[in-house]
Protein backbone atom coordinates (compact mmCIF):
# COMPACT_ATOMS: atom_id res chain seq x y z
CA UNK A 1 0.00 0.00 0.00
CA UNK A 2 1.55 3.35 -1.01
CA UNK A 3 1.93 6.12 1.51
CA UNK A 4 0.22 9.49 1.15
CA UNK A 5 3.50 11.28 0.50
CA UNK A 6 4.26 8.90 -2.38
CA UNK A 7 0.90 9.69 -3.99
CA UNK A 8 1.39 13.42 -3.36
CA UNK A 9 4.72 13.27 -5.20
CA UNK A 10 3.16 11.34 -8.09
CA UNK A 11 0.41 13.96 -8.37
CA UNK A 12 2.97 16.76 -8.45
CA UNK A 13 4.96 15.04 -11.21
CA UNK A 14 1.85 14.53 -13.32
CA UNK A 15 0.63 18.07 -12.73
CA UNK A 16 3.96 19.65 -13.62
CA UNK A 17 4.26 17.52 -16.74
CA UNK A 18 0.72 17.78 -18.12
CA UNK A 19 -1.27 20.66 -16.64
CA UNK A 20 -2.09 23.38 -19.15
CA UNK A 21 -1.01 21.23 -22.11
CA UNK A 22 -3.12 19.71 -24.89
CA UNK A 23 -2.99 15.94 -25.33
CA UNK A 24 -1.59 14.73 -28.63
CA UNK A 25 -1.66 11.09 -27.52
CA UNK A 26 -4.29 9.18 -25.58
CA UNK A 27 -4.06 5.42 -25.27
CA UNK A 28 -6.16 3.43 -22.78
CA UNK A 29 -5.08 -0.20 -22.63
CA UNK A 30 -7.95 -1.63 -20.63
CA UNK A 31 -10.98 -3.18 -22.33
CA UNK A 32 -13.54 -0.84 -20.78
CA UNK A 33 -11.89 2.28 -22.23
CA UNK A 34 -10.23 0.83 -25.32
CA UNK A 35 -12.17 3.19 -27.62
CA UNK A 36 -11.75 6.34 -25.49
CA UNK A 37 -9.71 9.10 -27.12
CA UNK A 38 -8.86 12.25 -25.15
CA UNK A 39 -6.63 13.68 -27.89
CA UNK A 40 -7.18 17.41 -28.27
CA UNK A 41 -8.32 17.95 -24.69
CA UNK A 42 -6.34 20.20 -22.38
CA UNK A 43 -5.19 18.77 -19.06
CA UNK A 44 -6.35 21.03 -16.25
CA UNK A 45 -4.72 19.51 -13.17
CA UNK A 46 -3.76 16.42 -11.24
CA UNK A 47 -4.59 16.43 -7.53
CA UNK A 48 -4.12 13.80 -4.82
CA UNK A 49 -6.90 12.81 -2.45
CA UNK A 50 -5.50 10.46 0.15
CA UNK A 51 -4.06 7.65 -1.96
CA UNK A 52 -6.18 8.46 -5.00
CA UNK A 53 -5.11 10.50 -8.02
CA UNK A 54 -7.54 12.70 -9.94
CA UNK A 55 -6.41 13.99 -13.34
CA UNK A 56 -8.88 16.51 -14.72
CA UNK A 57 -9.44 17.42 -18.37
CA UNK A 58 -11.35 20.20 -20.05
CA UNK A 59 -14.84 19.16 -20.93
CA UNK A 60 -15.58 17.95 -17.41
CA UNK A 61 -13.78 14.58 -17.38
CA UNK A 62 -11.58 13.12 -14.62
CA UNK A 63 -9.26 10.15 -14.76
CA UNK A 64 -9.29 8.44 -11.36
CA UNK A 65 -6.34 6.15 -10.62
CA UNK A 66 -5.04 4.34 -7.55
CA UNK A 67 -1.57 2.79 -7.32
CA UNK A 68 -2.50 0.05 -4.83
CA UNK A 69 0.54 -2.16 -4.21
CA UNK A 70 2.36 -2.21 -7.55
CA UNK A 71 1.07 0.67 -9.66
CA UNK A 72 3.19 3.60 -10.81
CA UNK A 73 3.01 6.71 -12.96
CA UNK A 74 6.18 7.53 -14.91
CA UNK A 75 6.84 10.75 -16.82
CA UNK A 76 9.18 10.81 -19.81
CA UNK A 77 10.56 13.53 -22.01
CA UNK A 78 10.40 13.51 -25.81
CA UNK A 79 12.54 10.69 -27.14
CA UNK A 80 13.32 9.32 -23.66
CA UNK A 81 13.32 5.57 -23.22
CA UNK A 82 10.46 4.20 -21.16
CA UNK A 83 11.74 2.19 -18.21
CA UNK A 84 8.70 1.61 -16.01
CA UNK A 85 8.14 -1.99 -17.03
CA UNK A 86 7.27 -4.19 -20.02
CA UNK A 87 4.67 -2.96 -22.48
CA UNK A 88 1.99 -5.41 -21.36
CA UNK A 89 1.96 -3.70 -17.93
CA UNK A 90 0.99 -0.30 -19.37
CA UNK A 91 -2.61 0.66 -18.64
CA UNK A 92 -2.77 4.22 -20.00
CA UNK A 93 -0.62 6.71 -21.92
CA UNK A 94 -1.19 10.47 -21.88
CA UNK A 95 1.13 12.44 -24.11
CA UNK A 96 1.68 16.15 -24.83
CA UNK A 97 4.16 17.80 -27.16
CA UNK A 98 6.93 17.70 -24.55
CA UNK A 99 6.04 15.02 -21.97
CA UNK A 100 4.45 11.60 -21.85
CA UNK A 101 2.88 10.13 -18.71
CA UNK A 102 2.64 6.34 -18.61
CA UNK A 103 0.58 4.45 -16.03
CA UNK A 104 1.95 1.00 -15.19
CA UNK A 105 0.12 -1.79 -13.33
CA UNK A 106 -2.71 0.53 -12.26
CA UNK A 107 -5.27 -1.66 -10.52
CA UNK A 108 -7.79 1.18 -10.39
CA UNK A 109 -8.38 3.20 -13.55
CA UNK A 110 -11.71 4.92 -14.07
CA UNK A 111 -12.89 7.74 -16.31
CA UNK A 112 -15.78 9.72 -14.86
CA UNK A 113 -17.42 13.11 -14.93
CA UNK A 114 -15.58 15.64 -12.76
CA UNK A 115 -18.85 16.37 -11.00
CA UNK A 116 -18.92 12.73 -9.86
CA UNK A 117 -15.54 12.67 -8.10
CA UNK A 118 -17.17 12.41 -4.69
CA UNK A 119 -18.44 9.00 -5.72
CA UNK A 120 -14.89 7.62 -5.63
CA UNK A 121 -13.26 9.72 -2.91
CA UNK A 122 -16.18 10.99 -0.83
CA UNK A 123 -15.79 8.16 1.68
CA UNK A 124 -12.29 9.26 2.69
CA UNK A 125 -11.48 10.87 6.01
CA UNK A 126 -9.45 14.09 6.35
CA UNK A 127 -6.44 14.08 4.01
CA UNK A 128 -3.15 14.41 5.90
CA UNK A 129 -1.65 16.36 2.99
CA UNK A 130 -4.82 17.99 1.73
CA UNK A 131 -6.62 21.27 2.27
CA UNK A 132 -9.34 19.46 4.21
CA UNK A 133 -7.00 18.24 6.96
CA UNK A 134 -8.85 18.33 10.28
CA UNK A 135 -7.05 16.70 13.24
CA UNK A 136 -10.08 16.80 15.53
CA UNK A 137 -12.25 15.03 12.99
CA UNK A 138 -9.52 12.46 12.33
CA UNK A 139 -9.25 11.66 16.05
CA UNK A 140 -13.02 11.42 16.37
CA UNK A 141 -13.10 8.99 13.46
CA UNK A 142 -10.40 6.81 15.03
CA UNK A 143 -12.31 6.71 18.30
CA UNK A 144 -15.53 5.57 16.63
CA UNK A 145 -14.59 1.93 17.25
CA UNK A 146 -12.53 1.84 20.48
CA UNK A 147 -12.06 -1.94 20.33
CA UNK A 148 -10.39 -1.92 16.93
CA UNK A 149 -6.60 -2.49 16.86
CA UNK A 150 -4.71 0.76 16.42
CA UNK A 151 -2.79 -0.43 13.34
CA UNK A 152 -5.97 -1.38 11.48
CA UNK A 153 -7.68 1.87 12.41
CA UNK A 154 -4.75 3.88 11.08
CA UNK A 155 -4.83 2.08 7.73
CA UNK A 156 -8.56 2.66 7.31
CA UNK A 157 -8.71 5.60 4.94
CA UNK A 158 -12.21 6.47 6.12
CA UNK A 159 -10.67 7.61 9.40
CA UNK A 160 -7.82 9.68 7.97
CA UNK A 161 -6.41 9.49 4.48
CA UNK A 162 -2.77 8.99 3.63
CA UNK A 163 -1.31 6.44 6.05
CA UNK A 164 0.15 3.25 4.60
CA UNK A 165 1.87 0.28 6.14
CA UNK A 166 5.18 2.06 6.75
CA UNK A 167 3.70 5.02 8.58
CA UNK A 168 1.38 2.71 10.51
CA UNK A 169 4.33 0.87 12.03
CA UNK A 170 6.37 4.02 12.59
CA UNK A 171 3.49 5.92 14.21
CA UNK A 172 2.74 3.07 16.59
CA UNK A 173 6.40 3.00 17.60
CA UNK A 174 6.51 6.75 18.21
CA UNK A 175 3.32 6.46 20.28
CA UNK A 176 4.81 3.62 22.34
CA UNK A 177 1.89 1.30 21.52
CA UNK A 178 1.78 -2.01 19.67
CA UNK A 179 -0.36 -2.00 16.50
CA UNK A 180 -2.66 -4.52 18.22
CA UNK A 181 -3.52 -2.22 21.11
CA UNK A 182 -7.22 -1.28 20.96
CA UNK A 183 -7.71 2.36 20.00
CA UNK A 184 -9.68 2.95 23.19
CA UNK A 185 -6.78 1.67 25.32
CA UNK A 186 -4.36 4.26 23.99
CA UNK A 187 -3.80 6.83 26.78
CA UNK A 188 -5.67 10.06 26.12
CA UNK A 189 -2.56 12.24 25.98
CA UNK A 190 -0.99 10.03 23.31
CA UNK A 191 -4.24 9.70 21.36
CA UNK A 192 -4.57 13.47 21.20
CA UNK A 193 -1.03 13.76 19.82
CA UNK A 194 -1.59 11.12 17.14
CA UNK A 195 -3.18 13.23 14.34
CA UNK A 196 -0.61 16.00 14.70
CA UNK A 197 2.26 13.53 14.72
CA UNK A 198 0.97 11.79 11.59
CA UNK A 199 0.55 15.14 9.85
CA UNK A 200 4.08 16.27 10.72
CA UNK A 201 5.62 13.02 9.47
CA UNK A 202 3.92 13.18 6.08
CA UNK A 203 4.54 16.92 5.69
CA UNK A 204 8.23 16.44 6.47
CA UNK A 205 8.56 13.68 3.88
CA UNK A 206 6.42 14.88 1.00
CA UNK A 207 9.41 16.51 -0.74
CA UNK A 208 12.04 13.95 0.26
CA UNK A 209 13.31 11.29 -2.15
CA UNK A 210 13.90 8.94 0.82
CA UNK A 211 11.35 8.70 3.64
CA UNK A 212 12.77 9.50 7.09
CA UNK A 213 11.11 9.27 10.50
CA UNK A 214 14.02 9.03 12.94
CA UNK A 215 16.02 12.23 12.52
CA UNK A 216 19.14 10.03 12.63
CA UNK A 217 21.85 9.84 10.02
CA UNK A 218 21.98 6.54 8.12
CA UNK A 219 18.88 5.23 9.95
CA UNK A 220 15.73 6.25 8.11
CA UNK A 221 13.06 4.24 9.98
CA UNK A 222 12.66 3.08 13.56
CA UNK A 223 11.07 -0.35 13.05
CA UNK A 224 9.63 -0.86 9.57
CA UNK A 225 11.67 -3.43 7.66
CA UNK A 226 14.15 -3.85 10.53
CA UNK A 227 13.22 -7.29 11.93
CA UNK A 228 15.12 -9.00 13.49
CA UNK A 229 17.69 -6.23 13.86
CA UNK A 230 17.94 -4.41 17.22
CA UNK A 231 15.63 -1.54 18.09
CA UNK A 232 17.37 1.80 17.66
CA UNK A 233 16.33 2.81 21.19
CA UNK A 234 16.56 -0.25 23.42
CA UNK A 235 18.43 -2.84 21.25
CA UNK A 236 15.68 -5.44 21.61
CA UNK A 237 15.11 -7.38 18.39
CA UNK A 238 12.40 -5.81 16.28
CA UNK A 239 9.56 -8.22 15.55
CA UNK A 240 7.29 -8.65 12.54
CA UNK A 241 3.87 -10.26 12.10
CA UNK A 242 0.96 -9.96 9.70
CA UNK A 243 -1.90 -7.68 10.59
CA UNK A 244 -5.12 -7.18 8.70
CA UNK A 245 -8.78 -7.98 8.32
CA UNK A 246 -8.23 -11.46 6.95
CA UNK A 247 -8.41 -10.39 3.30
CA UNK A 248 -5.54 -7.88 3.37
CA UNK A 249 -2.73 -9.04 5.62
CA UNK A 250 0.31 -6.75 5.81
CA UNK A 251 3.67 -7.20 7.56
CA UNK A 252 3.71 -5.08 10.70
CA UNK A 253 6.83 -4.22 12.70
CA UNK A 254 7.16 -3.33 16.37
CA UNK A 255 9.51 -3.37 19.33
CA UNK A 256 8.17 -5.55 22.17
CA UNK A 257 10.05 -3.45 24.75
CA UNK A 258 9.39 0.12 23.63
CA UNK A 259 5.78 -0.52 22.67
CA UNK A 260 3.20 -1.61 25.19
CA UNK A 261 0.07 -3.55 24.43
CA UNK A 262 -0.98 -6.98 23.16
CA UNK A 263 1.01 -9.02 20.69
CA UNK A 264 -0.74 -10.45 17.62
CA UNK A 265 -3.21 -13.23 18.30
CA UNK A 266 -3.40 -16.09 15.76
CA UNK A 267 -7.19 -15.78 15.44
CA UNK A 268 -7.30 -11.96 15.24
CA UNK A 269 -7.60 -11.76 11.42
CA UNK A 270 -10.71 -13.96 11.45
CA UNK A 271 -12.37 -11.95 14.24
CA UNK A 272 -11.73 -8.66 12.47
CA UNK A 273 -12.89 -9.98 9.11
CA UNK A 274 -16.25 -10.63 10.70
CA UNK A 275 -16.44 -7.14 12.24
CA UNK A 276 -14.95 -4.99 9.46
CA UNK A 277 -15.95 -6.01 5.97
CA UNK A 278 -15.68 -2.64 4.23
CA UNK A 279 -12.64 -1.79 2.13
CA UNK A 280 -10.35 0.75 3.84
CA UNK A 281 -8.84 2.13 0.63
Amino acid sequence: MPEGDTVWQAARRLHEALAGEVLIRSDFRVPKYATVDLTGRRVLSTVPRGKHLLTRFEGGLTLHTHLRMEGAWKVYGAGERWRGGPGHQIRVILGTEHRTAVGYRLQVLELLRTTEEERVVGHLGPDLLGPDWDPERALANLRTDPARPLGEALLDQRNLAGIGNIYKSELCFLLGATPWLPVGALPADRAEKLPGLAHRLLEANRDRPVRQTTGLRHQDLFVYGRAPRPCLRCRTSVRVADQGDGSQERPTYWCPTCQTGPAPAPDAPQRWRERHRRSPS
